[in-house]
């Protein structure tokens, strides 16, 4: 999800192919479609709740169903975790808490666990990479990158940061010592969603690891698979039993649960906006936790009058919006070009949408998947024949990508969107592409500006003064010059109005989420 190089001033540096393109490391060596195939026929896939450091059926016995949404086959059977459940795992991760040995451990001793964490993560990058590919319909290609690379920095890279972070000590007179430091929050519940199963989990669990608390995470129904084998994985690298606790299980059940619990001291959430409102309410009828959100989008592409409509610019264009097969909370789908160059520019994106390969994610050469979902699927086509209704143009796609038994839509272009229409204001997370012209810069700052979300926006300039007056006017928390980018490891990541709170995930702001402030004032003999 995040990209690996930092070009935040550098003016059209050349584009990869397609974001996240797998980067080099020693799981890439098998390069066939039979070789991934031959991995999965091998898989032992988890299907139990991980509680107290062991797997665990749920207490109910339900369970639920997982689907590889490429074929529509049964992975197996998964269990369907309810208020009971989180209540145990709630109940283990307090006692691991109180007892310190991971809340008041060395700073160097949780440091040693989650570099371990990051060793075996990277160890087992091709097994949980197919495990990922088979449970989400991501293609391969960007689940070796995710899951074989970014997965294990974050682990790692928060890791190094637990003992080179320090605390203040106020300026007082010699009457007081005024010390400011940072503790745990205590027990945190992480709600993950499905577009990036093991990366949001890494988003949020290696901070909170980090900064000493207990975590119950509940990783979205129709991906729990990799979750669930990275709590078995941190158990290996010494995490002590009840810091980690997985709850798979649908929103209504187990995400209330957590978001109700009195006894969970803060939550942070990756999802839409509407459930993330769900979270505030549970939140307010309950012990009034903080909750960190990260939601929705409906993110701007701006392309000024004065940008080359170059390879690059047609790639990161293409990418933007279609990247993940669109599923993906920054997804430039509202694409606003000059009137005068919309022409140009709506001929080398539908070359290079043509180009693209929809298929088998478990082949090396496609570029997009499947949806998630059958449910999800028939959403997104009913955007498109929103779109369709409204007076907006299909010039690519349109529907379901046949011959297949999965969930597939084609990459779809729409020309003559106007600002306004459904497709151009709600979030529709899903493989489309829309363009908007306009007349003047300030005309396209106005609309991409008109927006219930915050989230991202790209802009395409040789002007630097432009590029600054864009990126200071946009209300959003990224915004990204001469290249679709999130940002990286080190960047805060997160929304403004109808995206996000105040809590970011990402860089060194992600701890602040998970940690209280205290002030401990020493007195002198007459302080």
């Amino acid at each position: 999800m995040l990209d690996h190089g930092w070009v935040a001033t550098v003016l059209f540096e050349k584009a990869l192919p397609w974001p996240c393109a797998a980067t080099e490391h020693p799981a890439m060596d098998i390069a066939t479609p039979t070789d991934y195939r031959a991995i999965a026929a091998g898989l032992a896939f988890p299907s139990e709740a991980f509680i107290n450091g062991r797997f665990v059926a749920a207490r109910s016995g339900a369970r639920f169903t997982n689907l590889n949404p490429a074929t529509a086959a049964i992975l197996g059977e998964v269990a369907a975790c309810d208020e009971d459940d989180v209540d145990a795992a709630v109940a283990a991760a307090r006692r691991a808490f109180d007892a310190g040995a991971w809340s008041r451990a060395a700073p160097e001793a949780r440091k040693d666990v989650l570099l371990r964490l990051a060793a075996l993560l990277r160890e087992h990058a091709m097994e949980l990479s197919v495990m990922e590919s088979l449970d989400s319909g991501k293609t391969i290609t960007d689940c070796l990158n995710e899951v074989g690379h970014e997965v294990p920095n974050f682990f790692q890279w928060y890791g190094e940061l637990i003992d080179k972070s320090f605390g203040k000590v106020a300026p007082t007179d010699e009457s007081a010592l005024a010390l400011i430091v940072h503790e745990p929050v205590g027990v945190a519940g992480l709600v993950l969603p499905w577009n990036f199963p093991l990366l949001m989990a890494a988003w949020k669990l290696a901070p909170a690891l980090a900064a000493g608390c207990s975590v119950v995470v509940k990783p979205a129904e129709q991906t729990p698979l990799t979750v669930l084998r990275l709590a078995e994985l941190a158990a290996q690298a010494g995490l002590p039993d009840g810091v980690l606790n997985v709850v798979p299980g649908f929103g209504e059940t187990a995400g209330q649960a957590i978001g109700r619990h009195r006894d969970i001291d803060v939550v942070s959430f990756t999802g839409s906006t509407e459930v993330g409102a769900l979270f505030l309410k549970y939140a307010s009828e309950s012990n009034l936790k903080p909750v960190g959100l990260e939601m929705g989008g409906k993110s701007p592409f701006i392309v000024l009058d004065d940008a080359p409509i170059d390879d690059a610019l047609v790639s990161n264009a293409v990418s933007a919006a279609l990247w993940n097969g669109g599923q993906n909370c920054s997804a430039n789908m509202r694409q606003f070009v000059p009137r005068a160059r919309k022409d140009e520019f709506l001929d080398k994106v539908l070359a290079r949408v043509a180009a693209l390969t929809v298929g088998d994610p478990l082949d090396p050469a496609t570029e997009m998947g499947a949806m998630v979902s059958a449910d999800h699927q028939r959403r997104v086509l009913g955007y498109i024949e929103a779109g369709l209704g409204e007076g907006a143009r299909v010039v690519a796609g349109g529907g379901a990508l046949e011959g297949h038994d999965g969930y597939f839509v084609k990459p779809t272009v729409f020309d003559d969107v106007v600002h306004g229409m459904t497709i151009a204001t709600e979030e529709i997370f899903g493989p489309v592409l829309g363009v908007i012209a306009f007349s003047e810069p300030e005309e396209a700052l106005r609309m991409a500006s008109d927006s219930v979300y915050g989230l991202h926006a790209t802009v395409f300039t040789r002007d630097i003064d432009r590029a600054l007056h864009f990126a200071r006017r946009l209300p959003c928390g990224t915004v990204s010059i001469n290249r679709f980018s999130e940002g990286d490891i080190k960047t805060p990541f997160g929304g403004y109005k109808r995206s996000g709170s105040l809590a970011r995930d990402n860089g060194t702001e992600a701890i602040a989420q998970y940690q209280q402030t205290k002030t401990i004032w020493i007195g002198g003999p007459e302080g």
